[in-house]
């Protein structure tokens, strides 16, 4: 993915720090308005940091209607029962109560500031081994899992027409039964078909998911693929290493399944399977939410995950758990279901609006607190409130390249910074708090519990081993096409595929 970049100061710089805090301070209205810098792993801002959405749909603000829908097919389970966040059942809402970090990270050890300190925790990183690996968001107007991305001839058009035109009349039967060279360039999802046989047909899923939408409009949208695929996957799934080569279903023919071909049928998996979700924040397709005299967004919905929640959920999750999580700000178009991989933060002074060393001479106590721009808002049960300036590390997409090897080093990572404020009650527990950067925050965060799996409805059909150095075994062909014809991959493929990479 390819953007504009500068060289900048550290985002964390304490000069460039304060100069924020003192234009927040002056004018907090303006500040709150502005996008937060990006940046990558080399301390470059990124000038037009890379976004699926048309230029159209960030200038009326159709974007975050476009993540609402996706929003609504994420599925949980409320006392028992397995919702999706677009069923309509009584007494059963778990988005509208969905701010508290109990409802995402698996235990809230952290709760308050002084402990956090205490054990080291205002930063953290995932080791190398277990950072989430980057992928392509495989954008359905080119064919989603069918893209040829290593032919050079593909048109990888904006056009979805001129991309399947292409397809037709280079068909991946004939590739395969002339040999060659060629079978390489085929895409993630010819690759499979050939690999299960006959009865597959993974890539005229892929295909037809495009074409619905083009009859219907006459274009399809760049915004849709499987980011909320590839996302969780990169981090539930282990990193596929090296080029995998299996025999096809014919038994002539060889396959070869670079990583990135992996990537892309474990993104596949993760998008189409049925999975629980454990989340917080709000589901809004507000477009344009309206503001306060400060900035601060008015509508409930639309404020997103509270500042309280976020700190205590990246704190206890990253930091403590060892785990990812994936975020979506909502307001800021380009980031859009990026699974977390660091954070550090340090502590200002919200009376101040200075920079401090310390938690202690970070906090003001309520009656202090003569300058809060934020006080028809607070809660009643505050007693004192800290400043904090986060910066948060996040997994971003790359083009797909056939490689001999995938590595941490070959991932991609953008850096922002977030400031906000907590409210702690007379215990010091972190209960609440305000953005100071207004509509461009962490909004939607989601993970998968740590046991999860995805898999299709067609996994007990393959029933056996795969010693890889044959064909596929016919209950797993048959397994695997069942699940093709339903637009998903087999999992037990799909892992062992995974397996014999890191061997």
């Amino acid at each position: 993915m390819g953007y504009a970049a500068t060289t900048m100061p550290d985002p964390m710089n304490e000069d460039a720090l304060q100069k924020e805090l003192d234009a927040f301070d002056r004018d907090p209205k303006q500040e709150m308005g502005r996008l937060p810098a990006k940046h990558d792993d080399a301390g470059n801002v990124l000038a037009t940091p890379f976004t699926a959405f048309s230029p159209a749909d960030r200038r009326d603000g159709s974007f975050a209607v476009h993540r609402d829908a996706i929003r609504k097919s994420f599925s949980t389970v409320v006392d028992g029962v397995y919702v999706s966040l677009e069923d309509n059942i009584p007494g059963k809402a778990p988005i509208e109560a969905g701010d508290r970090p109990e409802s995402l990270v698996e235990e809230l050890k952290f709760v308050d500031l002084a402990a956090m300190d205490k054990a080291g925790l205002r930063k953290a990183a995932l080791p190398a081994r277990s950072q989430p690996w980057s992928d392509d968001y495989w954008a359905i107007y080119l064919g989603c899992l069918g893209k040829r991305y290593a032919d050079p001839e593909f048109p990888d058009s904006d056009d979805w027409q001129d991309n399947r035109n292409y397809i037709r009349k280079h068909p991946a039967h004939k590739i395969a039964s002339a040999g060659g060279d060629a079978v390489d360039l085929l895409s993630p999802s010819e690759k499979y078909d050939l690999l299960v046989g006959d009865d597959a047909d993974l890539t005229a899923a892929m295909w037809a998911e495009g074409e619905s939408y083009y009859r219907a409009s006459g274009e399809v949208e760049s915004w849709m693929g499987i980011c909320h695929g590839w996302a969780p996957a990169s981090y539930m799934l282990p990193r596929p290493k090296k080029p995998v080569t299996v025999p096809a279903a014919s038994g002539t023919t060889k396959l070869t399944f670079y990583p990135a071909d992996i990537k892309a049928l474990a993104s596949l998996l993760w998008a189409s399977a049925n999975t629980i979700t454990k989340f917080i924040g709000g589901r809004s397709n507000d477009k344009d939410p309206a503001t306060d005299e400060n900035g601060r967004v008015i509508s409930a919905k639309a404020f997103d995950t509270n500042p309280g929640t976020w700190h205590l959920a990246i704190v206890n999750q990253l930091g403590a758990a060892g785990r990812s999580l994936v975020i979506d700000a909502t307001y800021d178009y380009e980031v859009w279901n990026q699974p977390v991989a660091a954070y550090e933060y340090r502590y200002f002074n919200p009376q101040t609006m200075k920079l401090v060393k310390t938690r202690e001479d970070a906090t003001v106590a309520r009656d202090h607190y003569t300058r809060d721009r934020f006080k028809k808002y607070r809660s009643r049960d505050a007693a004192s409130y800290v400043g904090v300036i986060m910066q948060v590390r996040y997994m971003v997409e790359t083009d797909p390249e056939q490689r001999d090897g995938d590595k941490p080093s070959d991932d991609a990572a953008n850096r922002v910074v977030y400031k906000y404020d907590l409210e702690l009650n007379a215990q010091d527990r972190i209960i609440g708090g305000e953005w100071f950067t207004g509509k461009c925050h962490p909004d939607f965060l989601w993970t998968p519990p740590p046991d999860a799996r995805a898999i299709s409805p067609a996994e007990p059909m393959a029933t056996g081993p795969w010693d890889a150095a044959s064909a596929l075994p016919p209950s797993w062909r048959h397994a695997g096409a069942t699940a093709a014809n339903r637009g998903m991959p087999l999992a037990k493929i799909v892992e062992a595929l995974i397996r014999l990479s890191e061997q």
